[in-house]
């Protein structure tokens, strides 16, 4: 059998029928069907009409969990192997230690709906951004942060590919280094439409509330090594697990390296488990010779089992 890793993607890749890939699969709908069951929502209604509760955070990282996991056990289903390693992009690591069975799903719905909810509490409403930042080095970005920041927050938060870094920190800070950021070259210099800071210091409130909040979830060691995004690292430990989890809300996204990491450890090939290709094309550009087959529908998802083998 090939050795391949598994990426989750994270808030972000949802879109109305993002899951019409997947229609007439049972098992997917009997997943949205639990996570509805267990939040008090109808999860499905959201990813099949046109309903602002999508985007709302609060909603939408225990949705992206639920569509990550429904297509894992579709592909356990259809005879798909272990992968030799997991990563999620931030939301996406939730996914990704309920896909190793590390953390139960019926654990997770709750525990990411907590993040959610203490991330929007964390800072008030305009008082944080984030834009992404395209066409500069990350130690640009980084010397730009600090030369912007002017006493305020700002950060280089989400290292997702060669040339393509997202800020954050509070709303007027991001808004310098957005200029100085197309001043020193920068393609572009955009503003992302979110209402939470993420992965910068200003989630350390929010950390702290998770700290607490984490210390009565079961965790184990899962059957697969999931890399966390703070470091880059695995761990079989639960109080390590929890401790990256926490780490994660106010550290940099990794991704980057994270997707360098696989590359290293000699797996040759990959794959997205979640709606949409965002991962997959980030894949790309960060090791071009690391094919990743984004799981979109039944289709593509019986097409990567044939070749993961």
């Amino acid at each position: 059998m090939m050795s391949f890793a598994f990426f989750f993607p994270g808030q972000g890749s949802q879109s109305v029928g993002m899951m019409q890939g997947f229609d007439g699969q049972s098992l997917v709908r009997d997943t949205f069907t639990e996570a509805s069951d267990l939040l008090g929502q109808d999860f499905w209604h959201m990813v099949t009409a046109p309903n602002e509760a999508l985007n709302q955070t609060t909603n939408t990282q225990p949705l992206m969990l639920t569509a990550a996991v429904a297509i894992w056990r579709v592909w356990q289903a259809e005879g798909g192997a272990l992968p030799a390693l997991m990563a999620g992009h931030s939301l996406g690591e939730y996914s990704a230690l309920v896909a190793s069975g590390a953390l139960s799903f019926a654990a997770a719905l709750p525990l990411v709906r907590f993040r959610a909810d203490v991330m929007q509490g964390a800072v008030a409403e305009g008082v944080g951004a984030m834009a992404a930042i395209l066409g500069l080095e990350d130690e640009v970005v980084r010397a730009v942060c600090a030369e912007a920041a002017q006493g305020q927050v700002l950060e280089a938060v989400n290292l997702n590919s060669p040339g393509q870094v997202v800020i954050a920190g509070h709303k007027a800070a991001v808004e310098r280094g957005m200029e100085l950021a197309k001043a020193k070259g920068a393609k572009r210099a955009l503003p992302l439409p979110v209402s939470v800071p993420s992965h910068c210091a200003l989630m350390q409130p929010a950390a702290d509330e998770l700290r607490a909040y984490l210390k009565d979830v079961p965790l184990q060691a899962g059957a697969v090594p999931v890399l966390h995004n703070a470091d880059v690292q695995a761990y079989s430990d639960a109080d390590a697990i929890k401790d990256a989890l926490v780490r994660q809300l106010h550290s940099p996204v990794r991704w980057v390296e994270t997707v360098q990491a696989v590359h290293a450890a000699g797996i040759p090939l990959s794959a997205e488990c979640g709606p949409g290709k965002v991962l997959a094309g980030l894949t790309k550009r960060i090791v071009a010779d690391l094919p990743c087959h984004a799981l979109i529908s039944q289709q593509a998802l019986a097409e990567a089992i044939s070749q993961l083998k």
